[in-house]
């Protein structure tokens, strides 16, 4: 099966290298390339991708916002945001906008090509070195500072999870994969996928993203320090 991408940057180098490797690939394809957010939201409406890979800052409608229209819409897409190390504010916001995770604008064109294939997947991505310091450090920002949490409803509800899954919601909060909870508790790698999707369904979270935000908002995870 191939992956339908829509690039949405308003730098054409940026563009340019992505669909250059994108080209080479025969399992991943470009469909559109937007400028501005606007431009995105409109094209993932007319074309359908799998994934939609989201500059944050752009003219006019920014990436945060798009990415809200974009996965509030009709379709299927997932949004993977791009960023560097300096927009941490951005990329939360966007985060909690509906984003599957966001990649480094610095990365490895190939390991960026892999990560938009496990958002196609249906995983997020959740880089302990990166995106578990984001989450860390914007999640536990007082409420009159931080956004509105688009996860608060399945906030509300964590009381309903069993100990067994608040013990794995805590895991997957510090960032730890499938098979390192499985490790962790001396379970199999499909205990914790079973875990994962009920509290997916529970916690009505959109992906793995979510749940590591759930995760520090309730304190089952401890701020750094």
């Amino acid at each position: 099966m191939t992956v339908r991408v829509l690039l949405a940057d308003d730098q054409p180098l940026v563009r340019a290298a992505l669909e250059m490797i994108i080209s080479d690939t025969p399992d991943v394809e470009v469909v559109g390339e937007a400028g501005t957010g606007t431009e995105a939201v409109r094209l993932a409406e007319e074309l359908h991708p799998d994934v939609v890979v989201m500059d944050i800052r752009m003219p006019g409608m920014d990436g945060i916002e798009a990415t809200r229209l974009v996965t509030a819409g009709p379709g299927q897409a997932r949004v993977v945001v791009l960023t560097t190390f300096d927009d941490d504010d951005c990329v939360y916001a966007a985060l909690r906008a509906g984003a599957s995770g966001f990649l480094v604008k610095d990365m490895a064109l190939d390991d960026i090509l892999a990560a938009i294939r496990v958002v196609a997947a249906g995983d997020a991505l959740i880089a302990p070195s990166v995106t578990r310091r984001l989450i860390a450090e914007f999640a536990g920002r007082e409420p009159e500072t931080a956004p509105v949490p688009a996860s608060a409803p399945a906030v509300r509800r964590i009381g309903g999870i069993t100990d067994r899954e608040r013990e794995i919601l805590t895991l997957v909060g510090r960032g730890l994969s499938n098979t390192e909870i499985a490790t962790e508790l001396v379970i199999s790698i499909a205990t914790v996928k079973t875990y994962v999707t009920r509290l997916l369904a529970k916690l009505d979270a959109r992906d793995r993203v979510q749940l590591v935000i759930i995760a520090y908002e309730t304190g089952l995870v401890s701020l750094p320090g």
